[in-house]
Formats: C-alpha cells, sequence, structure tokens
C-alpha cells in the first residue's frame, strides 16, 4: 500500500478538492501546510514549481485537479464508463470556468466599485444561468454522472463553497433542486462529512 502526502500551504484554496476526494475515499495521508516562508527552499524541486503537490512512493505529481483525478480513479470516484468519465471531466472543466471568471474578474479587481458591479453581475446574472444548465446536467438525485458520487459532485460543492466566503451572502440553489441534491450527496458522505468537521480552521 504506497503512503500519499500532499503538500500544500496552510489553507484550502486549489489543494481543498484533494482533500476532499481523499476523504470521500477513506485514504489516509500526510496533510503538510507549508507556511509562506518554507516554499522557495521546496519550489525548485516541485515538477512545475507550483503547490499542491502529491508524492507517493518517490512520484511526486502536481495540478490540483490532475491529482483529484488520479486519486478518484484509485478510488472509483472518476465514474464507471467512459461516456460518465466524459462527464465528469465535462462538469470539472465547468468548474474551472467558474472558479476564473470569480478569480479574475472579481479577486483581482482593485477598483472597489468596478468588484462591487462585477460581482454583482457575477452573482446576478452569470451564476444563475450557469447553475440552470448544471441543475439540468444533474439527476434527479443528484448526480452529475451515473448513479452515485464521483469527483464531478464534489468538484462542484467545493467551486460553491470556495466562492462563498468572498460574497455577501451565499450563492443561492433555490430552484435548483437536483444540486440541492448533489450537495446534498458530498456532504452527507461519510468521509466527506468527517472531514468537514475536523479540518482545520484556516484564514483561506
Amino acid at each position: 500500500m504506497p503512503s500519499y502526502k500532499l503538500t500544500y500551504f496552510n489553507g484550502r484554496g486549489t489543494a481543498e478538492i484533494v482533500r476532499l476526494v481523499l476523504a470521500a475515499a477513506g485514504m489516509e495521508y500526510e496533510d503538510v501546510r507549508l507556511e509562506q516562508d518554507q516554499w522557495p527552499e521546496l519550489k525548485p524541486n516541485t515538477p512545475m514549481g507550483q503547490l499542491p503537490i502529491l508524492e507517493m512512493d518517490g512520484t511526486m505529481l502536481c495540478q490540483s485537479n490532475s491529482i483529484a483525478r488520479y486519486v478518484a480513479k484509485l478510488a472509483g470516484l472518476a465514474g464507471k464508463t467512459p461516456l460518465d468519465q466524459a462527464r465528469v471531466d465535462m462538469v470539472m472543466d465547468g468548474m474551472v470556468d467558474m472558479g476564473n471568471k470569480f478569480a479574475y474578474e472579481i479577486y483581482y479587481e482593485k477598483d472597489e466599485d468596478k468588484k462591487a458591479e462585477k460581482k454583482k453581475d457575477y452573482v446576478e446574472k452569470y451564476v444563475p444561468q450557469f447553475f440552470s444548465s448544471l441543475n439540468k446536467l444533474a439527476s434527479d438525485g443528484g448526480y452529475f454522472a451515473g448513479d452515485e458520487l464521483t469527483l464531478a459532485d464534489i468538484a462542484f460543492y467545493n467551486m460553491v463553497t470556495m466562492v462563498n466566503p468572498y460574497l455577501e451572502q451565499p450563492l443561492s440553489l433555490d430552484g435548483f433542486p437536483n444540486l440541492e441534491k448533489v450537495v446534498d450527496n458530498v456532504t452527507s458522505n461519510p468521509g466527506i462529512a468527517k472531514w468537514l468537521k475536523e479540518r482545520p480552521e484556516t484564514p483561506y
């Protein structure tokens, strides 16, 4: 049985999707959390000069979604069929779009007036339209691929909870019953429920 070590900073950030999948899978791992002043020494020894990284038996992987997909495949959370796996990837890529739009249009905006305007547009226009599409992709049982929990469901939950702290009010799932069930399915997974209860409180 290989040993796993996940290294990131002391926050949820881009590593949290990996932690959630590991939790869902019930896989034990070493959760290494660096302080900022520890990063320069490690950086030259990483595959692409970035975190998170997952190490197992002398092999190192980077890129959070690639790591998450790898763990999901090991744990049977990547989709049962090639079509299900493609649907998982489709939703994963959609979450990247959702996150990038928030980051580049809102989070990194320096002008507070522009930020407020873009945030309003994001919450009132972009998200409802996007969630409407996602609600149609999810089954009435609350799964994006097949009839059981996959990485796609976890990725949706992770993105919503990643964005919410930066908004005045959490993103609403009212009117999107299938997405509400997706969140319920994720948070009721025993491994994830345990992780959400026990994970460290961090600034981000």
